[in-house]
């Protein structure tokens, strides 16, 4: 993750900073919701976090880079994982000389990930670190799913070219060799630009 130790609480999790048999880590609690019966809500917290950490590691099974799972306490729905050195992609885009070639990594990155049948849910610049080395993370698969439909799949760089346009205007070059990256290495492009193609014209009529 990056360098903030600031705890990052969101709508399904709080993420923070901290340390597993002697090495940096991050622990991610998917916080009780008090408007389910408490049955219900350690169910559905329970089965959420369990799928999260199937799609990690599918993802890495598939070549995906993702941050390797230490430890998984279901009781307390909590899961302790690798600490990503380096920087949320979206930070490091704008000032990055080498941006091309980092949007490139990430569209093979996707096509692979797509290709093992996986969708992100929520793909977009927030949830992809620049690591260190210089490789790409997926991070937060909380919202993705296994046995992607080409719907899914479309809906994923729908989300990507919308997360593009709104976070990082003027980089079109840039998300154009994203998106010529994922056409090459991923398997029946075509099926994925009409699925894109038909998701824009809804928004566009709706």
């Amino acid at each position: 993750m990056d360098t903030d130790n600031r705890p990052a609480v969101g709508a399904e999790a709080t993420v923070f900073e901290t340390a597993f048999l002697g090495r940096d880590a991050v622990a991610k609690v998917r916080s009780p919701k008090g408007y389910r019966h408490p049955d219900l809500d350690a169910s559905i917290r329970r089965a959420r976090m369990r799928n999260e950490v199937r799609l990690m590691r599918d993802a890495r099974r598939a070549g995906v880079r993702t941050p390797v799972v230490y430890d998984v306490d279901v009781e307390k729905c909590t899961v302790i994982m690798e600490r990503i050195e380096g920087e949320k992609l979206k930070d490091a885009l704008d000032s990055s000389d080498l941006s091309l070639a980092i949007c490139a990594a990430v569209g093979r990155a996707v096509a692979a990930l797509h290709d093992a049948g996986i969708c992100h849910g929520d793909l977009t610049t927030s949830n992809m670190m620049l690591a260190a080395d210089g490789g790409i993370c997926l991070i937060d698969f909380s919202m993705g799913k296994s046995a992607a439909t080409a719907e899914d799949i479309g809906v994923d760089i729908g989300l990507l070219e919308r997360a593009f346009a709104s976070a990082h205007p003027g980089l079109e070059r840039q998300y154009a060799a994203l998106i010529d990256a994922y056409m090459k290495k991923k398997k029946r492009p075509e099926e994925v630009l009409k699925k894109l193609e038909e998701i824009r014209n809804r928004g566009r009529y709706t």
